[in-house]
C-alpha cells in the first residue's frame, strides 16, 4: 500500500525518522585524552583530574593520547615508553623544581582528522616549578597548545591544527584501542551510549504530534 491519503504519509514519515534513528549516530569523539602512570602497577590510568588542575610531583610520569574513543572503556592508552629514569635521564634534579616525564602520543592515522598526519609519538622531561601543574609542564615541553572556551585541551605541539572533542561518524577505519578507566567529558546531543540524540528525539515527537492532528483532522471531515 502506497502513501497516498492524508494520515497515511504523515505515518509514513515517522517510520522514515524512526528507521534512521540508529543509523545517524557518532561512534566517538576526537580529542586528547590525559593519563597518570601508576608507578606501583606500571600501567596506565585515566586521569582524574583535567591537566590545567592536576598537579604531579617530581619523577611522576603522565601521558597525553589523541584518538576516537566513545567513552574511558574504549580509549586508546599512550604508546611507547613511559620509564622516568630513562624520559628524564638527562635532567638532573635541581633545588626548587620539579621533573615531569610526559609521554605524547599523536595517535593513529584512522584517528587523524581529515586531510592531517599524526607526529611521531615522543618523551619529554618537563622541569618546573614545585607548584606547577600539568597544564604549565606541558606548556614547557609541547608548545604551542590549544584550548577551547570550556579549557578543553584541542592541540598539543599543533596538533591537530583545527576540531576540538567533534563526534566522528561510524563510516571511519577503527583504530586499535585498550581500555582506560575514567572518562573526559565531551557531551553532544546524546549521552554518549549510542541512543537516538535529543534533536531527533524531539523530531520523532513532532512527526508524531503531526500525525495525530491528521488522524483527528481526517475523523472530524468524516462526521
Amino acid at each position: 500500500m502506497t502513501c497516498r491519503r492524508l494520515v497515511l504519509p504523515v505515518l509514513c514519515l515517522l517510520l522514515a525518522v524512526l528507521g534512521t534513528a540508529g543509523q545517524a549516530q557518532a561512534v566517538g569523539y576526537r580529542y586528547w585524552s590525559f593519563w597518570d602512570r601508576d608507578a606501583t602497577s606500571n600501567t596506565w590510568v585515566y586521569a582524574t583530574q583535567g591537566p590545567s588542575t592536576a598537579r604531579p610531583s617530581d619523577g611522576d610520569v603522565q601521558g597525553f593520547r589523541f584518538s576516537v574513543s566513545e567513552d574511558s572503556k574504549d580509549s586508546a592508552k599512550p604508546r611507547g615508553a613511559a620509564d622516568f629514569a630513562t624520559i628524564c635521564a638527562k635532567t638532573p634534579a635541581r633545588e626548587g623544581s620539579k621533573r615531569v616525564g610526559l609521554v605524547l602520543d599523536f595517535g593513529t592515522t584512522p584517528d587523524a582528522p581529515s586531510g592531517s598526519t599524526p607526529p611521531r609519538p615522543r618523551t619529554a622531561c618537563a622541569r618546573v616549578d614545585d607548584d606547577a601543574t600539568t597544564a604549565d609542564a606541558l606548556a614547557a615541553v609541547a608548545k604551542p597548545l590549544r584550548y577551547d572556551t570550556n579549557a578543553l585541551l584541542c592541540a598539543i605541539a599543533g596538533y591537530p591544527t583545527t576540531g576540538c572533542g567533534e563526534p566522528v561518524a561510524d563510516d571511519r577505519p577503527k583504530a586499535s584501542a585498550s581500555p582506560g578507566e575514567e572518562a573526559e567529558n565531551n557531551s553532544a546531543d546524546g549521552d554518549g551510549k549510542g541512543g537516538p540524540s535529543v534533536g531527533l528525539l524531539a523530531g520523532i515527537a513532532a512527526v508524531a504530534a503531526l500525525g495525530a492532528a491528521a488522524v483527528w483532522q481526517a475523523r472530524r471531515r468524516r462526521d
